[in-house]
């Protein structure tokens, strides 16, 4: 094991400004050459072409959760699907890895902040923080506490002081690229099961950051993925970058379980009616958003499901408690909160389904 201190010294000073790029181990892992690191992506008769995709190590199932436009409820989506796959019959051991480098919400959402810096097995490999009983992986643990300009105002005793999640991440794609590939190949999964007599994990829920960018192409062309879902909001401009995102996971022939539709509508508490806020409502065919679904091939059974919009959600991610948790069996939830919980487990039953029929064939 790397001694506590020289491990913190070595991850404060790869963000350091005056340090020089080191691209092929931005975080400045202990280095083992008995291990082949992953190779980055690159094409043309040098190279040979894309290598092959491969299993995260430790890890059965790889379940990738997309939105491809920020802001719709994706992080928070994840994180509570994690937890619902975890509370299902067959007790699955499932693990979440947050893969948003530039703008992590794991940790919050599992109520992780400001936690110690991850561990290093013997081999050199990051252990992860565990919640919940859901072990995580973020860029976030890995960020040393923003430090408070000179030139900024006095805070107020009121103020919180600076933590890691004010650190940004200022790195070029080549950095953002290789830290990807130590971030998914070189977490040790199996060091946050050891309770159980079989290692590793039975499913992995990886959020990836919006868009279409370096981070989902890397995942995409290098592990091999057995099962992805998409988050939207219930209207046209959401459905937009979506339709790109289905179209990118498509041609990496990543499968594609279906879509979820988050804040899908609002149940009145007075007259217990459904009202699309957004305008969205998929069931009818007259809708554009429903034509838009329809047309990019998301239509009929690939709506996994459509959650509503409850308060206790939102509330409960802040909290760094999932609802999947706080809202189980609670006296006098709302008619919305128990929708919410149960949509959530057919997601999540629809997923385990689906990946133990990959696994059949």
């Amino acid at each position: 094991m790397l001694p506590t201190q020289l491990w913190a010294n070595t991850r404060r000073s790869i963000f350091t400004a005056s340090l020089p790029k080191n691209h092929e181990n931005p975080l400045g892992l202990p280095l083992n050459n008995t291990r082949v690191p992953p190779q980055i992506p690159r094409r043309g008769p040098i190279s040979g072409g894309l290598p092959a995709k491969r299993k995260i190590p430790n890890v059965k199932h790889v379940v990738l959760v997309s939105s491809c436009k920020g802001g719709v409820g994706k992080s928070t989506v994840a994180t509570n699907l994690a937890v619902s796959l975890s509370l299902l019959p067959q007790r699955l051991r499932v693990g979440i890895l947050d893969l948003d480098v530039f703008g992590p919400s794991i940790p919050t959402l599992m109520g992780l902040k400001n936690v110690e810096e991850p561990g290093l097995t013997q081999a050199g490999a990051l252990i992860p923080i565990t919640n919940h009983g859901i072990p995580t992986m973020s860029m976030a643990y890995l960020l040393p506490p923003a430090s408070q300009p000179s030139s900024s105002p006095t805070p107020n005793s009121d103020s919180e002081p600076p933590t890691n999640e004010d650190t940004p991440v200022v790195w070029r794609g080549l950095m953002v690229q290789k830290a990807v590939q130590q971030l998914l190949f070189q977490t040790d999964w199996s060091a946050a099961i050891s309770q159980n007599t079989s290692p590793g994990l039975d499913i992995l829920v990886i959020d990836l950051p919006p868009g279409t960018g370096d981070i989902p192409l890397s995942v995409g062309q290098l592990v091999d993925v057995d099962s992805t879902i998409i988050i939207t909001t219930p209207d046209i401009l959401s459905l937009s970058d979506v339709r790109r995102g289905v179209a990118m996971f498509r041609k990496l022939e990543i499968p594609l379980t279906g879509l979820v539709i988050n804040n899908a509508y609002f149940i009145c508490p007075n007259c217990s009616e459904r009202h699309y806020l957004f305008g969205g409502n998929p069931n009818d065919e007259r809708n554009m958003f429903a034509k838009g679904v329809k047309a990019m091939g998301m239509g009929g059974d690939k709506i996994v499901g459509e959650l509503p919009l409850v308060v206790d959600v939102g509330r409960g991610g802040e909290k760094g408690v999932p609802y999947a948790l706080s809202g189980r069996g609670v006296l006098g939830e709302t008619d919305a909160g128990k929708i919410w919980q149960e949509v959530m487990k057919t997601i999540a039953e629809r997923i385990w389904g689906e990946l133990r029929a990959r696994t059949v064939k």
